[in-house]
């Protein structure tokens, strides 16, 4: 039996040596690439989150200086969402088109005390109706109105690309909102504005925890919420190229996918589909699994936390929105 295996073709010695596997790696993960959510509160202090652990809702009187510590760490963008009083929510979301609203307040606060960040705004209803959907529903309240909410979002993005918002990010899955939000923008003047289209956002069992965060999530006892009817089914995959191509030919700037982690095979399709960046959320519930197994000492959170996010990198994400990523900025700095 020879000493040893008459095999030329040996990959380990490109992984013989951490240096050799830093100078290989073919895909990186930086803090440029990664876009912080902020839940915004009007109340006066930090308001933690149950369902997230770690995250709290930011008070709106200290969220310029939360954005400039973030920009500090290199993460130039935040996804800006509001937790908005109940007693100001009514079926038809009105409180989304009050010029001063805590999302547009929120997203001055942002511009005049941290002007370098990137901000992203979410242009949807749910966290205004009282009934958590995306917007309006129609007479019979069986269903979302498309063409009544897609006037609704027109305006929102106005208000919001006049608060001084970088990109819009309509988040509600109805047909033709993007064609219409960059006919209204750019009528309006506001050219420059940008709009990261939430193209692939699947009826996902992981967003509990963020409905927990907006205070769009059902009382206890009342039947879950569906949304069935406007995002898409976590079977399809050729739906999602449908989708996104839409989106693009509209006018959209950056195409997302959402979720992220389930969802690979989708953000590797769009990667390979289109020259626009593209973005991926890894949503709430992923982040609370990740917590929630290694609080159970079955897993090592940083490890898996970096696997996951090098992973969606890999699939072919430009950007991904993660409630990870200053905790992975911090981790970063201090090696």
């Amino acid at each position: 039996m020879p000493e040893h295996l008459d095999q030329p073709e040996r990959p380990r010695r490109l992984r013989a040596s951490a240096g050799i596997r830093a100078m290989l790696a073919e895909t990186v993960l930086e803090a440029r690439h990664l876009i912080q959510p902020i839940f915004v509160t009007d109340g006066e202090s930090p308001e933690p989150i149950a369902s997230l652990p770690g995250v709290s809702r930011v008070p709106l009187s200290s969220l310029g200086t939360k954005c400039a510590e973030l920009l500090l760490l290199g993460i130039r963008g935040v996804a800006l969402f509001p937790k908005v009083d109940p007693s100001r929510k009514t079926a038809e979301g009105a409180e989304a088109l009050n010029p001063s609203n805590l999302a547009l307040r929120a997203v001055r606060e942002v511009k005049a005390k941290s002007p370098g960040t990137v901000v992203f705004a979410d242009i949807a209803l749910d966290p205004y109706t009282t009934h958590g959907h995306d917007g309006v529903l129609n007479a019979a309240g069986t269903d979302v109105d498309n063409d009544r909410t897609v006037e609704a979002l027109v305006k929102m993005s106005l208000l919001t690309a006049q608060a001084g918002a970088d990109f819009v990010a309509p988040s509600d899955m109805m047909d033709g909102r993007v064609k219409a939000i960059r006919s209204g923008l750019d009528s309006s003047g506001r050219h420059g504005t940008g709009i990261l289209a939430y193209s692939a956002k699947y009826a996902s069992a992981f967003y509990g925890p963020f409905r927990d965060a907006v205070g769009s999530a059902r009382k206890p006892g009342e039947a879950p919420i569906s949304k069935a009817g406007y995002q898409m089914d976590p079977a399809n995959r050729r739906e999602a190229a449908r989708e996104t191509a839409l989106d693009a030919a509209e006018g959209a700037d950056i195409l997302m996918v959402k979720p992220a982690g389930p969802y690979l095979d989708v953000i590797r399709d769009l990667r390979n589909a289109t020259t626009l960046p593209v973005a991926a959320y890894q949503v709430s519930g992923e982040y609370a699994a990740l917590h929630a197994a290694a609080e159970k000492g079955w897993l090592d959170l940083r490890a898996a936390r970096d696997e996951s996010l090098l992973g969606i990198r890999r699939a072919g994400a430009d950007l991904i929105l993660t409630y990870f990523a200053e905790a992975w900025a911090r981790d970063r700095a201090a090696r």
